[in-house]
């Protein structure tokens, strides 16, 4: 066997093993709701009480919320989800800074791999909301758009908190990506804005009680198409 190709080999095999784990730690989920937003945003932020409420929203529904596993908003999220009856998730990425788990999940994991870990926001997720925040946040917003836009999942609600932070960005997709024939206007549809956690909340549930809890009976099924 050539040598050069065992390290690559040896990759596969960890990639795998993490994509496993995290399948079967969360295997009993249920449906959740994946929750983005910054890790640099703390308690001073007018973000960070809002971000409490809407992990307290769903939670009490019984949804899980699933963050970042990190601190900020992250954090905020599942401080309002840990008391609730849903689980309280967090899946931490291993980066050199800013990543330190928050205390504040019922259940925890730990990935090398991002592309692994956003599998893992998407397969039990029956909606996405996002806060403000920076690439990683804008990085998981338009993968769900994009995996919704192109059928590789079940449609669901993507819900962005705070109109005055993404309005330069809602703009600018309707003034010149759409405009210049790069998107089409109705992909504007895929996602909602609004400036308040029960108005997040309320699309969230409504999408849940009309289109999911009617149609599915297996609450571990996936949101992969």
């Amino acid at each position: 066997m050539d040598e050069r190709k065992v390290p690559e080999a040896w990759r596969v095999l960890r990639i795998q093993s993490e994509l496993v784990d995290g399948v079967e730690k969360l295997a009993k989920l249920g449906y959740a709701v994946s929750i983005f937003g910054s890790a640099k945003l703390d308690q001073s932020s007018p973000y960070y009480d809002q971000a409490v409420e809407i992990g307290r929203l769903l939670a009490a529904q019984n949804l899980a919320v699933i963050s970042g596993g990190g601190p900020g908003l992250m954090a905020a999220f599942n401080k309002g989800a840990f008391p609730e009856e849903g689980a309280s998730v967090g899946l931490s990425i291993d980066l050199p800074e800013e990543q330190t788990e928050n205390d504040y999940q019922d259940i925890s994991l730990l990935f090398r791999y991002f592309f692994v870990r956003k599998f893992m926001f998407v397969k039990h997720a029956v909606g996405f909301i996002i806060y403000p925040g920076g690439l990683g946040t804008l990085d998981e917003l338009f993968e769900a758009l994009t995996l919704v836009k192109t059928g590789k999942v079940h449609a669901f609600p993507i819900v962005l908190v705070g109109k005055s932070y993404w309005e330069g960005l809602v703009q600018w997709l309707r003034d010149k990506v759409v405009a210049e024939g790069c998107m089409n206007d109705s992909d504007m549809d895929l996602f909602s804005v609004v400036d308040t956690s029960q108005e997040a909340a309320d699309i969230i549930m409504e999408h849940f009680n009309q289109c999911v809890r009617p149609s599915k009976s297996d609450v571990t099924d996936s949101a992969w198409d």
